[in-house]
């Protein structure tokens, strides 16, 4: 289908996105299939400390699995650009579930196998943020209703971070630890199972000719500037969630640990909804510096070191332009990545990421007891904002016809908005990792 053709008719405009076919079901399988990002790190903590271990080695298995899940992405992503989504998330999710429930045993006794255990879970973490973005094309064929899901989609990604910590906190409270690391394996495997049941993700097909060598979508000068530019995004999530739970301790409210998240979580997905119901003037890449300024203006008055009540409603200023931000990356990406690489492009944005978040909570943790730590997640942003801006001219996307997939070609203003993102979060899977470390 060429999208010069495809002009939907007004009443497929105006019907409700979710109400799309496809749309919601690949949305919430995504969402439950990856509730195991923000689940399983507090499961592991919780039976380490029920089998007798310490904090510092269920802190250690959560660094390892977190880490092994940030290598394991592109790599997968990779496989699917080569082999399609059906058969490698298939291999993925089955060794991540399988890989859970042998942790129900003995961790403390067993710690080496227990991290192999982890590491193996993590590496096989299945790509299912990859897969959707590279599916939204598919389903929407319009690039409007294309940009508008997957702004939906990159600021619902908070929601695996807010409500997968409490679910495992609650089962766990009520069954213990193991039957919540069952749950979790559980609702990972349900989840991944209605996305790749669906008929958009079981057709999915690779592209004809893959380019860009063995480096793949790191070839290109100005995408691995780009990854560069959001590990800062990351750094400045890390730091946030390691600032609140810091700040929960001085004040005394253990709840701020998971407010202060949970405020920008809310923020982001906000943002999703007001930034996918309309267009936005100027260039892609233009877009991409406005929101980063935004975003690293937005925590300048938490740099300040504000009250709880204040932090908590001032939190939420960065998550409107989370949203905004990650998912003009990805569009960058799409437009930008090699052909035949842009499912592995899309994880390597996703594990640039969840780098940075690991490097921010690595250093907020280190000075977490310094005045200046609340400047951290400013200053992050900041970084991202300074490698956009001198990388501007290296991402400037072409205006000429370019394929799109094996049976596909569109022009590059559709493209921007065909397999775009949200966590962050990508851009917020760094939640999972901060809530294990608490």
């Amino acid at each position: 289908m060429n999208s010069r053709t495809s002009c939907p008719s007004d009443r497929t405009a105006s019907r409700p996105l979710l109400a799309e076919r496809h749309v919601a079901r690949l949305l919430l399988g995504t969402l439950i299939g990856r509730l195991p990002n923000g689940m399983a790190p507090v499961a592991i903590l919780l039976l380490v400390a029920e089998q007798g271990g310490s904090l510092a080695t269920g802190g250690l298995l959560c660094a390892l699995y977190g880490l092994a899940s940030a290598i394991g992405q592109p790599a997968l992503g990779r496989m699917v650009d080569r082999r399609g989504q059906t058969r490698v998330t298939t291999a993925a999710v089955l060794v991540t579930t399988v890989c859970l429930l042998l942790l129900r045993t003995d961790a403390v006794a067993t710690p080496g196998l227990a991290a192999g255990l982890v590491v193996l879970a993590g590496l096989s973490t299945p790509p299912l943020e990859a897969n959707l973005r590279a599916l939204w094309a598919a389903v929407l064929p319009d690039s409007e209703r294309r940009r508008a899901a997957l702004a939906l989609d990159t600021g619902a990604q908070g929601l695996i971070y807010v409500a997968g910590p409490p679910l495992v906190a609650t089962v766990s409270a009520l069954q213990g630890p193991g039957v919540a690391m069952t749950v979790t394996a559980v609702l990972g495997l349900f989840g991944a199972s209605v996305v790749l049941s669906a008929a958009p993700s079981r057709r999915w097909h690779p592209e004809g000719a893959r380019t860009g060598g063995f480096l793949g979508p790191l070839q290109h000068g100005g995408l691995r500037l780009l990854f560069l530019a959001v590990s800062g995004v990351g750094f400045a999530l890390g730091a946030m969630n390691v600032w609140a739970v810091s700040m929960a301790e001085r004040h005394g409210m253990a709840l701020l640990s998971g407010v202060v998240p949970a405020a920008l979580s809310a923020g982001s997905l906000v943002g999703g909804i007001l930034y996918g119901r309309r267009s936005w003037p100027g260039h892609l890449s233009r877009q991409l510096r406005t929101a980063a300024l935004l975003f690293a203006l937005a925590w300048v008055p938490l740099s300040a070191g504000p009250g709880p009540v204040a932090a908590t409603a001032l939190t939420a200023l960065p998550g409107l332009f989370l949203t905004a931000l990650v998912t003009s990356a990805f569009l960058t990406v799409d437009a930008l990545a090699p052909a035949g690489t842009r499912t592995e492009a899309y994880a390597w944005l996703i594990a640039a990421v969840g780098s940075g978040q690991a490097a921010g909570t690595a250093l907020a943790g280190a000075l977490s007891t310094q005045p200046y730590t609340a400047a951290l997640p400013a200053a992050g942003a900041l970084t991202c904002l300074l490698v956009l801006l001198g990388a501007r001219r290296r991402l400037t996307v072409a205006d000429p016809t370019r394929r799109r997939g094996r049976h596909r070609r569109t022009p590059a203003h559709a493209a921007h908005a065909a397999h775009a993102a949200h966590a962050a979060h990508a851009a917020h899977a760094a939640h999972a990792a901060h809530a294990a470390h608490r």
